[in-house]
């Protein structure tokens, strides 16, 4: 008789580590997936395609729901789980349903950051996260809103560049000296930059918010050097928090995400998180990638094999704002590293490798990302790359041909 796994959460950790098990454990389990989104799981990265009208927001769901019902899946979207119960290995839903499990997993994902700010919680202060928000948000391009959006990431980027195809005036608000920081050095953030202006969005740097205006609804922003724009709406797309809050509730241990180990499990045997809602040795990953590498690993530990995760290789390959952006590993680099750059100006593109002990070890392309997958390949097996070094900037094609 299968065992109950009950999966909480339907975004796309929960999708992929369902595909994962239907590989290798199918019949195993009686999967029941919980979702508080009202919908079947989608790709949550194309959703400033959706916000842009590149992409009907149908066109985004991972599967169709007679792939889940060819595979024995039950899901329940549109419903939270509002309490678990480790002891009697029982979810509580918001329905009064109790799902029975044998074994649990929590892939609750994360939430948007809001800024601890006065004017926060005014009429026209909004997040941009799910499918719901993307909703939200096409209804102000509609109306022709002049919107802020505050956060120079992904996500604030991705917000930014989809409201002013959808025809909104947007101005980016970023608080540091350049845009997506944590994947980009400043010569790339700089091209950023201008490539996101020249698609119509005002970027505004080193801009720390100070207070939103408004008696009842939003009519400005202030800034701390005590400048003012005015604005009908704000998005708040500064970051992300793990959602753990119905695991600590359930006592298993949080730190800033679920603490779990190699195997994906957590401080409760027969319990285990991944995607966002998880930290693994101190790190939560916020990225799509990392979160399918989990996956591959928990499927396996569930059919009962001898996998684990030892970490992921942080990397970012996206679209972002209509612009290819790629960045991974050291990207910084250190002391005792060498720096190749190619910058093109006319064809806007910039390139930067860092080579440290005959290794590829970071990697950063605005522009031109053809090669990323390959220069990802080489920083994750720390490949040899001497025999190359001189053809690595120019990619695979030409550094292959030449060895050869």
């Amino acid at each position: 008789m299968s065992e109950p796994l009950v999966i909480i959460g339907n975004g796309m950790a929960a999708a992929r580590l369902a595909e994962e098990l239907a590989k290798r454990a199918l019949g195993k389990y009686a999967v029941a997936i919980i979702g508080d989104e009202p919908r079947l799981a989608y790709n949550r990265v194309l959703l400033s395609s959706v916000l842009a009208g590149d992409v009907a927001s149908a066109d985004i769901e991972l599967k169709p729901a007679q792939w889940w019902r060819d595979r024995g899946v039950t899901l329940s979207y549109g419903q939270a789980a509002t309490a678990v119960d480790v002891d009697n290995r029982t979810v509580q839903l918001a329905d009064g349903r109790c799902v029975p499990f044998a074994k649990l997993v929590f892939a609750t994902g994360s939430q948007a950051l809001r800024l601890n700010v006065p004017g926060a919680q005014l009429d026209g202060v909004h997040t941009f996260r799910d499918s719901r928000d993307v909703d939200l948000l096409l209804r102000l391009a509609a109306d022709k809103k002049r919107v802020v959006v505050i956060g120079g990431g992904l996500l604030g980027l991705e917000a930014a560049y989809g409201l002013a195809k959808a025809g909104s005036a947007v101005t980016l608000v970023h608080l540091m000296d350049r845009l997506m920081e944590r994947q980009l050095d400043t010569p790339a953030g700089a091209l950023l930059k201008r490539l996101v202006e020249a698609k119509g969005v005002k970027v505004m740097l080193e801009a720390s918010t100070s207070h939103i205006v408004g008696e009842t609804a939003v009519e400005g922003i202030t800034f701390a050097d005590g400048s003012t724009i005015p604005t009908d709406a704000v998005i708040f797309a500064a970051g992300i928090r793990p959602n753990a809050g119905l695991a600590k509730e359930a006592g298993l241990t949080v730190n800033r995400g679920i603490v779990v180990d190699d195997r994906m499990q957590t401080s409760v045997a027969g319990v285990y998180a991944l995607g966002e809602c998880a930290e693994h040795r101190g790190t939560c990953y916020g990225l799509v990638e990392p979160a399918y590498e989990q996956a591959r690993v928990l499927a396996n530990v569930l059919g009962e094999g001898g996998a684990q995760y030892e970490g992921s290789v942080v990397a970012t390959n996206l679209k972002v704002s209509g612009v290819n952006v790629f960045s991974a590993g050291d990207f910084l680099g250190s002391q005792t590293s060498e720096t190749i750059v190619l910058r093109d100006a006319r064809l806007a593109t910039y390139k930067k490798l860092v080579v440290e002990n005959d290794r590829l070890t970071g990697a950063v392309l605005v522009g031109d990302t053809q090669d990323a997958l390959w220069y990802l390949d080489l920083i994750r097996t720390a490949a040899p790359v001497g025999t190359i070094r001189d053809d690595l900037m120019f990619g695979r094609a030409l550094a292959e041909k030449r060895a050869a």
